[in-house]
């Protein structure tokens, strides 16, 4: 591997070649500082995370971190998997003293772009007092939130529907059929609260669409309650497809989106030389009944709001795909705004099957849940994402970052069986090397991870503050998962938000629109 300074690995984000930057740090120290362009690629998930983010290996490839050495780490594997890794000298405190932007947060050119949207086609938004007013005098109108079914149904606005941002403008003709129905579309701050809201309006439906302002944040921070949400939108093709892929195309066209046909697409995924992703945007419900072999399932809400979860080169091409076009046009026009090379191939699902499950190797002996069950005296290492350990884990389970097992090493030194769990028992067969250089112990991993536990029903402890906040370094803690201010930090959260739009002018790298 290569060292290469900050001045050089800013000439290559300008230069208009292919250039991938992962950040080898874990999510949550990623969020603290990083660089605009840099996607995480925790070395504790490395070998889940690569595959997907990198699928060409002569792309270029820069690791970065703050100077610890993980991103040294990082490169080696990747150069093991067959690719050409740079290593950022000094990492990001370099980049920093050689004069050039850091940013905090995820999800960060995203997030960005949504602001550009609000200040760019003047997106009109509501704030929750008036909101919670029109609710109250009964005023016709739906309020329609954009967010994933999973965060709507732990809280939601009330009245509120799920309808997930790239399930807006496909389904909106069924979902409110009446021209003067007002449209309030929301999420939990500000993003996919604007996305939503514009994409309605550049579909042209003749309602009047307005954002929440802050979402559910400001919701919360006006002194009104959120519920539990219930309402989900319907599956299925709607009656009003026709009409939503005459809308979706107009955007499309007008966005600079290509549409390419099969052959084309086939050409792409051929082309050793460049990136394709191949994306698709349906419902995950959707993709999981049938998909198109070594496509990744990217909802196009998803896709818009945190880009970088799945597109990682800057420079590449973007093929997102559905069944009938609408959603893959949406999001291919957003991402089109957002500087992408991004294209729609029609058809591109005719011969999809069920998609097969990406297992890892099996780097240890298994036990079966009953067998676990049966062993109160074994050791169980739960190495889910902390937010989900908060939530439930099996009793007992002791929380570890899996590159970090040395912190619990005395505990594992004690015990005469070791269990490693993880959410399906995939991460868990990777830590299995590190966690036997630690313990004399027999090492197993637990069949089917925690998913499995949870799905016999078998007893799960849940504690919202174990581990603690600041111990929660595998991920970017939402102001609403948070256990102290969470209202100061929900505040700082939205003036972020807000402040970007500004930030990008300071990078001067960053070019929205068409």
């Amino acid at each position: 591997m290569n060292g290469i300074d900050a001045a050089t690995l800013r000439a290559w984000i300008v230069d208009g070649r292919e250039l991938a930057i992962l950040d080898a740090r874990e999510e949550g120290e990623f969020g603290t500082s990083h660089l605009f362009w840099a996607v995480p690629c925790p070395l504790s998930r490395a070998e889940q995370r690569a595959p997907a983010l990198l699928p060409c290996r002569s792309v270029r490839v820069v690791c970065v971190d703050d100077g610890r050495g993980v991103a040294e780490q990082l490169a080696e594997y990747l150069s093991a998997q067959g690719y050409a890794p740079h290593v950022l000298t000094g990492g990001t405190k370099a980049w920093e003293a050689a004069g050039f932007v850091l940013f905090s947060g995820i999800n960060v050119p995203s997030k960005a772009f949504g602001e550009w949207v609000e200040h760019h086609f003047q997106t009109e938004s509501v704030d929750a007092p008036e909101l919670n007013a029109w609710i109250e005098s009964g005023r016709d109108m739906v309020v329609l939130d954009s967010r994933t079914v999973e965060e709507y149904r732990r809280m939601a606005i009330p009245t509120g529907m799920s309808v997930p941002g790239g399930e807006l403008a496909y389904r909106i003709g069924d979902l409110v059929p009446n021209p003067e129905t007002l449209v309030v579309i929301n999420c939990a701050g500000r993003t996919r609260s604007i996305l939503g809201a514009e994409s309605l309006r550049q579909a042209g439906i003749p309602n009047k669409v307005v954002a929440l302002r802050n979402g559910t944040m400001g919701w919360e921070l006006a002194g009104l309650n959120c519920i539990k949400g219930a309402s989900v939108h319907p599956s299925g093709r709607p009656a009003s497809a026709a009409t939503a892929l005459q809308r979706a195309s107009a955007f499309a066209a007008r966005s600079g989106v290509e549409i390419i046909d099969a052959a084309t697409l086939a050409g792409f995924e051929a082309d050793a030389s460049r990136t394709t992703y191949v994306l698709d945007v349906r419902d995950p419900r959707e993709f999981a009944q049938a998909a198109r072999p070594c496509s990744q399932n990217a909802p196009g809400g998803q896709l818009v709001q945190a880009t970088d979860r799945f597109v990682c080169v800057r420079g590449a091409r973007v093929v997102l795909i559905c069944d009938d076009g609408v959603r893959a046009r949406m999001s291919a026009a957003w991402l089109r705004q957002m500087g992408h090379e991004a294209y729609v191939s029609d058809g591109a699902l005719t011969n999809a099957v069920p998609p097969p499950r990406q297992e890892m190797a099996e780097h240890a002996a298994l036990i079966t849940t009953a067998e676990l069950a049966a062993d109160p005296s074994a050791t169980v290492v739960d190495l889910q994402r902390s937010v989900e350990y908060r939530s439930g884990h099996i009793p007992g389970a002791l929380w570890a970052v899996r590159t970090r097992l040395d912190q619990i090493a005395p505990r594992l030194a004690l015990a005469d069986l070791v269990v490693l769990a993880s959410s399906d028992g995939d991460l868990a067969h990777l830590a299995a090397s590190e966690a036997r250089a630690l313990t004399r112990a027999e090492v197993r991993v637990l069949a089917g991870g925690v998913a499995a536990w949870r799905a016999e029903k078998r007893p799960m402890e849940a504690d919202r503050r174990i581990p603690a906040d600041a111990a929660c370094v595998d991920v970017y803690l939402p102001p609403y998962d948070r256990n102290e201010n969470v209202a100061a930090a929900m505040q700082a959260y939205l003036s972020w938000e807000v402040d970007l739009v500004h930030e990008i002018v300071r990078d001067g790298t960053v070019h929205f629109g068409v």
